[in-house]
Order: structure tokens, then C-alpha cells, then sequence
């Protein structure tokens, strides 16, 4: 483990379909100036995945019957999936593409990690096909020249190639999945957050107005000795991943705080669909190598899996532009500071017209990482902007979870805050969408509310969104959503936070 760490990213080989494999990788600069072969040949069929054909369709196949993953409620520009062996990882994998199979995806690009050849920056592969036993992927050349030849750090080198699974694994869930499509193979040796966003930067030009291109990152997670350990680290691991935070998982994985073997290629992942306006990121399945396996020994090898996509709410364009968000998240800020100071409220007019319509509002502070406080009006009942500054002074001083904020730890703090829409009743739970609608259950003097971020935090699906919303929140039996006597109401939220500016 101490090997691991003491690179940062915790690079690692995967799983080999019965051999557990540890390899680290000291990445320098290599250059090598040669030509891609017409048709690149597998490196890992038989050992990561089966070499009949048939044999491996059935697999895929049988993983993909058993994905039951929540739908999503926009369009998906990237998958983070993992490459080990189909039989620890396979399954996981599948909740992914289930969710893309058969949609009008033209152009897949792969980006893969190197686990046996040490170099800086990425290599492209630039013509030809790649063959599975499924048969051969074309490479999308077109969209590949337009990767190439711009900067100094995305080059051709075909020996990144020659012995890495990284890209491979995902290859024949492509073929199953999205029949024609062409790929775009990248394998990213160590880069540097500079060189992620500039690869970010020329997928987006490449992609340009483009609505089928699909971004496959392919990652394992915890790599390690410790089963207790892997939890902890995938965890932390996935908050990075949901709050979509890029600069922070990049440095967490720099300081060997989180793990992902495939990170560079994760981080570029998130740069490119915040460019391109995909904003949600949502954890379909997680687990690791001991609970796939059912070998828990101590000290056993283990390895972290999860399936994510990112996605863009259709229809769910923002209502607060960039200068009202921070207006308010300014004022937020300094209603606490005034009322820490002074025990007074802060004196304040505004005139935008938007913000001095009457809207609900949440306003969230969390503290390295860790929930503050938290407290909102679900009810218009007063102007926003009178509503933020209300709300985060409550949830500084207010919240009976937590001491009230002291005045030398707000420099630490980060404000959240949510705009809600009006509550509509639901007919049923049917019509909760997961990561879109916020749920208040309410029945008798009973209820509770999770704003529409839980579910992409927690990764929960909808029973236990609403199991857990019943039991812990409205202090009703866990099952109370199922019950015709239990109300529920949705409603939707415009988050945003001070890391985002």
C-alpha cells in the first residue's frame, strides 16, 4: 500500500481474471515515433475477459440482464467504468452501459490509464481498428487528427498500447452495447492538471456541436491490503466524484487522500461535461474485489469498482444567472458575519426583480467535507434574497444538530444554496425523478424533506431514498412511502456553491 501512495494516484494493475496483480508505474517522458498498425490485436482475451466469442457475448449478456440501474433524466456524455477481470468487475461495469445501450451514440472516446509502460501525457491512437473477440472497432480518425499535433503533451506513442487492458476492457461492452460505433483510444501515462484541462479543451472543440459522442473513462478505484481501508478511501473518493469537483480530485489523488487508477483520465472526464453544460454526476453501483468475491480474508488484495455517468437535466436550464448566484452566496456570507458579530440581522435592499420574487430556499454549510448545518423554508413565504439571508444565518446558529458556527471557523465554511420551485403532490413515486426532484413525505403531523441533491450524494436508489426520507426524517415506518394514507410532494432545486466561483 505505502508503494501505492507514495505515487499519488495509487496506479495500479487490475484484476487478472484469477491472479491478483499489483503494479506501480514511475512515469517519465518517453517518446517513441512509430505508426499505428492497421488492426491493434487484444492484449487480455482469455485472462480478463473469455476469447470465444460466444462464451463472452452470453457473459455480457447475462451482466447486462442484471444491471438495475435508476434511470437518468437527461443525456449522458460520459461513463466512468471499471477494467479489471469480467468476473469481479464485469457486473458493475454493465449498470453503465445498460443505461446507454442502444442509443445514437456515433462515437465512443476511451480513455484509459497506463499500468506497464511509464511516460507523460497522452497518447492517441490514431487510425485502424481494435479487435475483440466480438470482432473489430473502426477508429474514428477524423475526430482523432483533431487531438493530435496541438500540444506537446497529446502525441502518438504506440507502446502505450501495446500490453494495457485499461481501454480494451470496455471494448467488447461497446460492441453489445452501441453496435457501430467508432472509438477513439487514449491512454494517459502522468499529467499534470494543466495538461487534463487542455486535453478537456480539444475533446470539447472535436466534439464541437456534436450530441453523439459518448466519454468512456475507465478506472478502478482502492487498490490495497486493507478491506476497512478500501470503504474509507472509495468513499472520500466519491464525494470528489459527485460534487463533480475536478481540481480537488486531482489534488486528493496527488495526495494519495483518494485513489483511482484511471484518474487523470476521470478528472479530464468531469472538465470536459462541466464545459459542455452536463452537470449531474451519478453513482449507479459500488463495490470492490472482497464483496464480488465473497473473500473478506485480512489481508487479501482488494480493489475498488463503480459504475458513474454524467448527465445534463433536459429542460432544466438554470433561472439565476452567474451574477445572481453570487450575489447571493455573497450575501449569504455576510448575513452570517453580521449576525456572528452583532447578534443583529444585516440591513439590506435589493432590486433585482428576480430576486426579490418570493421563493423557497435551503441554505447548506459544510465544513472540510462534512454537513454544518442546514435549514430552509420549503414555503415562499418572502423575497429570495430576504430568504437566503434568513435561512443561512439559521443554518449557521439554528441547527439542532450542531454547535452554532463561530466566528473563526466561517473562513472554512463553504455556503450551499438551493432555489426551490413550488411543491406539486405526487400521484405517486412513480413520478420521482432521483437527482431532479427534491420529496417531502407527509402524513398526519409527520413529515420530512430531502432536497433533490441526497440522492446524488448518498447514490441511493429510489427505495432507499425513500425509505431512509420515512424513517429518519418524518419519523415514519420506512415503508410509509408505500402507504396511499402517506402524502408526497416534489419539487425541484437550483443548487450552486462557492467552490463554484
Amino acid at each position: 500500500m505505502s508503494g501505492i501512495r507514495k505515487r499519488g494516484l495509487g496506479i495500479a494493475a487490475c484484476l487478472f481474471a484469477l491472479v491478483f496483480l499489483a503494479l506501480t508505474v514511475d512515469c517519465g517522458l518517453w517518446t517513441v515515433d512509430c505508426f499505428a498498425s492497421e488492426v491493434k490485436e487484444p492484449n487480455v482475451a482469455g485472462s480478463f475477459y473469455p476469447s470465444d466469442p460466444l462464451e463472452l457475448a452470453q457473459m455480457i449478456e447475462k451482466f447486462l440482464a442484471l444491471a438495475n440501474p435508476q434511470p437518468v433524466p437527461g443525456d449522458i456524455i460520459a461513463l466512468i467504468s471499471p477494467h479489471a477481470g469480467y468476473p469481479f468487475s464485469g457486473q458493475v461495469a454493465a449498470y453503465g452501459y445498460k443505461l446507454i445501450q442502444g442509443k445514437d451514440y456515433k462515437t465512443a472516446v476511451v480513455i484509459g490509464t497506463s499500468h506497464r509502460y511509464a511516460f507523460s501525457g497522452v497518447s492517441v491512437y490514431p487510425q485502424g481498428a481494435f479487435r475483440t473477440p466480438l470482432g473489430e472497432l473502426e477508429i474514428d480518425s477524423a475526430f482523432a487528427a483533431k487531438l493530435l499535433k496541438q500540444d506537446k503533451d497529446i502525441f502518438f506513442d504506440a507502446a502505450a498500447f501495446t500490453q494495457e487492458h485499461s481501454v480494451e476492457a470496455q471494448l467488447p461492452f461497446l460492441q453489445k452495447t452501441l453496435p457501430a460505433v467508432k472509438i477513439v483510444p487514449l491512454v494517459m501515462g502522468d499529467c499534470t492538471y494543466a495538461t487534463c484541462e487542455k486535453l478537456a479543451e480539444l475533446l470539447k472543440a472535436a466534439i464541437g456541436g456534436r450530441k453523439d459522442v459518448l466519454v468512456v473513462a475507465s478506472t478502478d478505484m482502492y487498490h490495497g491490503y486493507d478491506f476497512q481501508e478500501a470503504g474509507a478511501v472509495d468513499n472520500l473518493t466519491l464525494d470528489y466524484l459527485k460534487k463533480m469537483d475536478a481540481q480537488g480530485l486531482y489534488s486528493a489523488l496527488r495526495q494519495a487522500k483518494a485513489q483511482l487508477c484511471g484518474g487523470f483520465g476521470t478528472v479530464t472526464a468531469i472538465l470536459l461535461a462541466k464545459d459542455l453544460g452536463h452537470n449531474n454526476l451519478f453513482v449507479l453501483r459500488h463495490t470492490n474485489s472482497a464483496e464480488a468475491t465473497g473473500n473478506y480474508t485480512e489481508g487479501n488484495w482488494t480493489v475498488g469498482y463503480a459504475s458513474c455517468v454524467i448527465d445534463q437535466n433536459k429542460g432544466e436550464e438554470g433561472m439565476l444567472n452567474i451574477e445572481q448566484r453570487k450575489k447571493l452566496l455573497a450575501l449569504a456570507r455576510s448575513s452570517i458575519e453580521t449576525y456572528l458579530e452583532s447578534g443583529k440581522k444585516l440591513e439590506v435592499n435589493e432590486t433585482d426583480p428576480l430576486l426579490t420574487q418570493s421563493m423557497g430556499a435551503f441554505v447548506t454549510l459544510n465544513e472540510a467535507g462534512q454537513l454544518r448545518g442546514c435549514i430552509g423554508n420549503l414555503v415562499a413565504s418572502q423575497p429570495l434574497y430576504l430568504a437566503v439571508r434568513d435561512m443561512a444565518v439559521e443554518a449557521a446558529v439554528s441547527d439542532p444538530r450542531f454547535p452554532a458556527v463561530e466566528t473563526a471557523e466561517l473562513k472554512n465554511i463553504e455556503i450551499e444554496i438551493s432555489v426551490l420551485s413550488p411543491m406539486r403532490r405526487a400521484a405517486s413515486s412513480e413520478e420521482i425523478k432521483l437527482g431532479t426532484h427534491g420529496v417531502l413525505v407527509k402524513r398526519g403531523f409527520n413529515s420530512g424533506v430531502f432536497l433533490p441533491q441526497v440522492a446524488l450524494e448518498t447514490g441511493w436508489s429510489k427505495e432507499e431514498f425513500l425509505s431512509n426520507l420515512c424513517s429518519h426524517k418524518a419519523g415514519l415506518p420506512a415503508d410509509a412511502w408505500k402507504d396511499k394514507s402517506t402524502e408526497i410532494y416534489i419539487f425541484t432545486a437550483e443548487v450552486f456553491s462557492e467552490k463554484e466561483y
